[in-house]
């Protein structure tokens, strides 16, 4: 199961992605001379990868009993080895003996939150 990022933060990432990229593209043409004008594209470049990394990915995957939290280098922590789930200013924090998972719940489609509350329940460990 994947929880998603909202709709809003992917179009906005596309939208930068795309904006940087025009600038960046106008800048070279018109003055190629600069060398910051190529700053422009490695933004947009950038933004874009990012845009098809979270989309593709997304925030959070819950499979075989693990809970990965999807970034450049992943953190997975195993549900079973969940001792206390914390929930502070609107975040999860997922602790284990070893590790803790910081899960920002703010950047959660409101469906996948629920799924997400769903999963944490179903584990019965208390909230604190």
């Amino acid at each position: 199961m994947k929880i998603r990022f909202t709709k809003k933060r992917l179009k906005h990432y596309l939208i930068f992605g795309i904006v940087w990229l025009v600038f960046g593209t106008i800048a070279v043409i018109f003055n190629s001379d600069n060398v910051f004008n190529y700053g422009y594209l490695i933004i947009g470049i950038l933004y874009f990868v990012t845009y098809l990394f979270e989309n593709n990915k997304q925030y959070l995957t819950i499979e075989n009993g693990i809970i990965s939290k999807n970034h450049l280098i992943p953190k997975k922590i195993n549900l079973n080895e969940i001792k206390r789930i914390k929930k502070f200013a609107g975040d999860y924090v997922l602790k284990t003996d070893s590790t803790e998972l910081r899960i920002n719940t703010e950047l959660i489609e409101k469906k996948s939150l629920v799924e997400l509350n769903t999963v944490l329940e179903n584990l019965n460990l208390e909230t604190k």
